[in-house]
């Protein structure tokens, strides 16, 4: 039945495919968090009025993350291919597409990032200088904590993000569900691929939100 639907569909390439897509989505969403939270935290720290207070790094910070922020993604990938290569030694498949994805979206994250914290209660930050927590403790006893339900869904719309962009991604061969609807799907204008494609990403994106809602409203306290 599901071949006379969809009779140009190499299942097990299809499966491959989804796994390369999964792996992307996964691992990029993981060093995104890292470098987006790390980044969002220096943005906050680094403010007027905060423990490392800098108007110069804080400038910098701020514009390298609004230059990366602004390019588009597609840009992105072509402008970092030199620098994938001499990283990775090459720039097809999905390890080669890594770069590209965590710097065009750990820039982003890190903006949801300074958001989630800017609106934590002054008072709580206050009450926790007076009573002469260091910089470190403040943010693993209190800004982690009280920004964590906005964090979560944070990097549950970036992962989102980054599923889309693995798709662009695959325009210029770093493999996953989005090479396979281009080169087969496009291409060779076999639209049937190109439907289960992109049906088989959107319940990734589905999924994604799902479990992004469920830790979130877990995280909420209020």
């Amino acid at each position: 039945m599901i071949e006379n639907l969809f009779p140009n569909v190499d299942w097990p390439k299809m499966w491959e495919a989804t796994y390369e897509t999964l792996y992307m989505t996964a691992i990029s969403t993981a060093l995104t968090f890292v470098f987006g939270l790390a980044i969002g935290l220096l943005l906050f720290l680094t403010g007027p009025h905060q423990a490392w207070s800098n108007k110069i790094a804080n400038w910098l910070t701020g514009a390298l993350v609004n230059i990366f922020r602004s390019i588009p993604f597609i840009i992105l990938i072509i402008l970092l291919i030199p620098f994938t290569k001499l990283l990775l030694g090459s720039i097809r498949g999905p390890n080669a597409a890594f770069p590209a994805l965590i710097i065009g979206a750990a820039p982003f994250y890190a903006r949801m990032v300074l958001i989630a914290l800017k609106e934590i209660d002054r008072g709580v930050l206050e009450a926790a200088k007076s009573m002469g927590a260091t910089t470190w403790t403040i943010i693993r006893k209190v800004l982690l904590p009280e920004s964590m339900p906005a964090i979560v869904s944070g990097i549950t719309v970036t992962s989102i993000a980054l599923v889309g962009y693995t798709a662009m991604a695959g325009v210029i061969g770093a493999g996953g569900l989005g090479t396979l609807a281009f080169l087969d799907g496009f291409q060779r204008n076999q639209t049937d691929v190109m439907i289960v494609a992109t049906i088989i990403i959107l319940l990734i994106v589905f999924i994604i939100q799902w479990i992004g809602d469920w830790l979130t409203n877990r995280l909420d306290k209020r």
